[in-house]
């Protein structure tokens, strides 16, 4: 059902796919996702603390559709600044690894000039495919 696109001559990614082919099953768009538990508090102010939050937000509201990690297909992080970004790289690797796992899907960082909560250091929005019964 999902097909990791890696062209044979191009170097292997780090931490991403290059590209996703999917077929059949139910698609699943998170909205953008900040670092607030589900009842809207900021427990944490550090990008790290902030961005394992949102990685479990999405998974929350991936498994409302009966999803899993394995399903995401594409993540777009919006980040503050991108040197706060590289600078807590380790534990965001580790965070990712111990919800998600070994899986990557297509992702894109792009640093923005602001985000609309004022404490939040990062946002993602995501994209799943959760194969039809039998496909799985």
């Amino acid at each position: 059902m999902m097909q990791i696109l890696q062209p044979p001559a191009w170097a292997r990614p780090r931490g991403f796919s290059n590209g996703i082919a999917v077929r059949g099953g139910t698609t699943v768009y998170i909205a953008g996702q900040a670092g607030t538990n589900g009842q809207g508090e900021w427990q944490e102010k550090t990008f790290a603390g902030q961005f394992r939050q949102t990685l479990i937000n999405i998974l929350e509201v991936l498994a409302e559709a009966g999803g899993r990690p394995e399903h995401l297909v594409r993540l777009t992080w919006y980040v503050l600044d991108k040197q706060e970004y590289l600078g807590a790289i380790k534990d965001v690797g580790a965070a990712y690894r111990e919800l998600i796992g070994r899986h990557y899907p297509v992702m894109a960082v792009l640093q923005v000039s602001g985000l609309v909560e004022d404490a939040a250091r990062l946002e993602i929005e995501a994209t799943a495919v959760i194969p039809d019964a039998g496909q799985a």
